[in-house]
């Protein structure tokens, strides 16, 4: 899962309108380089908003550069121009917000409304007025991110210290013959990098707090939420009725996973009917694709470990290379060899993920994109090897970032990561101001439609898997293999801003910040930790999202909208068939419908942009349901009389791990589950 290339300062978002707020115009506002006061007086809201795109466009640049720095060489110095680049850049925010009041009550074109109300909500981070808090909030914020990037797990032995990064530790959890042991102390491990952030964070969300409410808004959480095109409040009503939709086919693969992790775990396949954290093969619990070994249906009914085909592409790649070179190469130019074989497997990848998109009609990558992006992870320096995509100019100088790996994940996160590339390309031509998702969760659905579209039969047709078999089997295996990646990922997509809006509006406080994640964790997930984690540790802070100050709802709601995308194309495509079985690939009028909706930006209503995709103007888990329905009644069928459910306050720092487990029957067949029904005490 991924975000926009600025994720301290410029993640803009959409709205129609604005909480009031009246000021006294401050010495922020003094005319800009070239203006004098009486011309800035003169300046019409139309002048305004051209002059803005104008500054926006000319600093951009230099902002991304920064951030590009601190990401991909972790130093002190790197992190100090970051920050720097960060305060410029929400000193000049401040700026255009305060001369943009001048404007308030006036009459004005719809597209410079819009505008001015964009302007207002151009940072996830919103800063305070004072320089000094300015100043400190941005050395946190490029601290923290700089802390996660280099974090590692480390284990002194003697005279000799071993230490193990998040890549290193994610192939454990991730690894079917690992113990039950080692990804307990892998999954652990990770989580002691964010315990020194806690101070941190507390001093963050003050300073973010103080900036919303100088710009009119209660607090942090309410500027975000206030992105969607309708008032903030709506928000929480609209993701409490998509997962509405969704929980009943979540609960049911929760009981099918704790049914296959008690067998293969006896006594600890879960936490009083909770999953436990360290088991589910990721080190969030949001993708249960590398449990596959034990989840999978049916063992016989077709092959479709893509990971296992990559890897074989990237030895055989290695081995050509090596056998071009003299048998007796040194060690060094032996490990050379095996980076640059990295390097061509990754970029092989990065490759094909193109080929689906120019199938569509869309432009060839640029040049410059091959030239600068960062596929694997350098030899020499810590970077932020989270994957994420990149505009650094407006104009189309696009990268992605990763370290990517012969692996199914990056092959499916390359395709996704390559969807923001495409939506920043297709906007470009629109003002600075406009170039954004319809909403964030648009951003973030692009890639994941195409996901969709990547069908076994897809992946047959380009070396990854085998012929597919035919019949029920392969077909509940297909949907298997799809639900542990996209129904897995709904309740972790929505909780984590439940619990940041939380720790925003003071419901949830420093004193419980670990409690409440897990127990939110519980309530949304089903999922525990298997031994106490009290207030000693940070485990928000393990998830790159949390210190790298990124939205998460934008998931939640891309992985709802990213079906009503595949069935539009798939219409548009003139597809007629089973939903789960459609593939747009090569298809230009699905491509034609796709590019024109990307070209929007942001520049008007989501929901107009939604209606002229998909003809409707809501977002609706509808198609979620249709994809998943012959999954959905295999899975009542194998849970049938099983004990499903969980009891969610069992889970946490207070839990007793010892304590008795509380089983409830299970419903009926079709029944809707009951468990984790009561609302958050936070909005969203």
């Amino acid at each position: 899962m991924t975000l926009r290339h600025a994720v301290l300062a410029v993640a803009v978002v959409a709205t129609l309108s604005l909480p009031a707020c009246k000021r006294e115009p401050t010495q922020d506002t003094a005319a800009p380089g070239g203006m004098s006061q009486a011309d800035l007086d003169k300046e019409t809201a139309d002048e305004f908003i051209a002059r803005v795109n104008a500054e926006f466009r000319e600093m951009y640049p230099e902002l991304t550069a920064s951030q590009w720095l601190a990401s991909t060489y972790i130093t002190d110095d790197s992190q100090l121009l970051s920050a720097k680049g960060n305060e410029r850049w929400l000193t000049q925010l401040n700026q255009w917000i305060e001369q943009a009041r001048r404007f308030e009550g006036q009459e004005m074109s719809p597209e410079t409304a819009r505008a001015i109300m964009l302007l207002k909500l151009g940072t996830s981070m919103p800063p305070p007025r004072d320089p000094a808090k300015l100043a400190e909030l941005t050395r946190i914020a490029t601290k923290m991110e700089g802390m996660y990037g280099s974090g590692a797990y480390c284990k002194v032995k003697g005279d000799s210290k071993s230490c193990r990064e998040l890549g290193e530790l994610s192939e454990v959890l991730a690894d079917p013959n690992a113990s039950y042991e080692e990804q307990l102390d892998a999954w652990q491990g990770w989580h002691t990098i964010s315990v020194p952030m806690r101070k941190d964070y507390t001093s963050f969300v003050s300073l973010v707090n103080e900036g919303a409410r100088d710009l009119g808004f209660a607090d942090a959480g309410e500027i975000w939420r206030a992105g969607y095109d309708m008032p903030p409040a709506e928000i929480a009503a609209e993701t409490d009725r998509l997962w509405g939709q969704v929980k009943p086919l979540y609960e049911q693969l929760h009981c099918y996973a704790r049914t296959k992790l008690d067998a293969k775990y006896p006594g600890k396949g879960s936490v009083n009917g909770l999953l436990p954290a360290h088991l589910m093969g990721n080190m969030w619990q949001q993708d249960w694709g590398n449990l596959w070994p034990i989840l999978q249906p049916y063992p016989n009914a077709g092959d479709l470990d893509v990971g296992s085909a990559l890897e074989r592409q990237y030895q055989a790649g290695l081995n050509d290379l090596m056998v071009r070179e003299n048998a007796l190469i040194d060690t060094d130019r032996r490990v050379e060899i095996a980076r640059q074989a990295q390097l061509d497997s990754a970029k092989a990848m990065t490759e094909r993920a193109q080929d689906f998109y120019t199938s569509l009609g869309m432009p060839k990558l640029p040049d410059s994109y091959w030239e600068k992006t960062q596929f694997i992870k350098p030899r020499d320096r810590d970077v932020v090897c989270h994957a994420s995509a990149w505009d650094m100019n407006l104009a189309g100088d696009v990268r992605t970032k990763m370290c990517i790996k012969p692996n199914e994940e990056d092959f499916f996160t390359i395709y996704h990561e390559l969807g923001h590339v495409y939506y920043y390309l297709a906007y470009n031509k629109l003002p600075p101001l406009f170039q954004g998702g319809a909403h964030d969760g648009f951003h973030e659905a692009i890639g994941d439609t195409v996901e969709l579209a990547m069908t076994p039969d897809y992946l047959h047709s380009i070396g990854l898997v085998g012929a597919q078999e035919q019949g029920n089997d392969a077909l509940i295996n297909s949907q298997m293999r799809m639900a542990l990646a996209k129904v897995a990922f709904l309740p972790f997509g929505l909780m984590i801003d439940r619990w940041r809006w939380g720790v925003f509006d003071g419901s949830i406080t420093a004193a419980n910040y670990n409690q409440a994640w897990w127990d939110l964790k519980a309530k949304y997930q089903g999922v525990a930790p298997v031994t106490p984690r009290g207030e000693d540790f940070f485990d928000a802070g393990a998830k790159y999202h949390v210190p790298g100050n990124t939205p998460y709802t934008r998931y939640f709601l891309s992985h709802v909208l990213q079906f009503q995308f595949y069935k539009a194309l798939c219409d548009a495509a003139g597809y007629n068939g089973p939903l789960y079985q459609c593939s747009f690939y090569g298809n230009k009028a699905a491509g034609d419908k796709f590019w024109a909706m990307l070209s929007k930006g942001n520049s008007q209503p989501w929901q107009k942009t939604m209606k002229e995709l998909t003809g409707g103007e809501k977002m609706d888990a509808s198609a979620v349901l249709e994809y998943f329905s012959p999954l959905q009644e295999w899975l009542k069928q194998q849970n049938e009389g099983k004990t499903c459910g969980w009891q969610a306050a069992a889970a946490g720092s207070k839990r007793n791990p010892s304590a008795p487990a509380a089983p409830r029957t299970a419903p009926p067949p079709g029944t809707p589950s009951t468990a984790a029904r009561k609302s958050a005490p936070v909005a969203i």
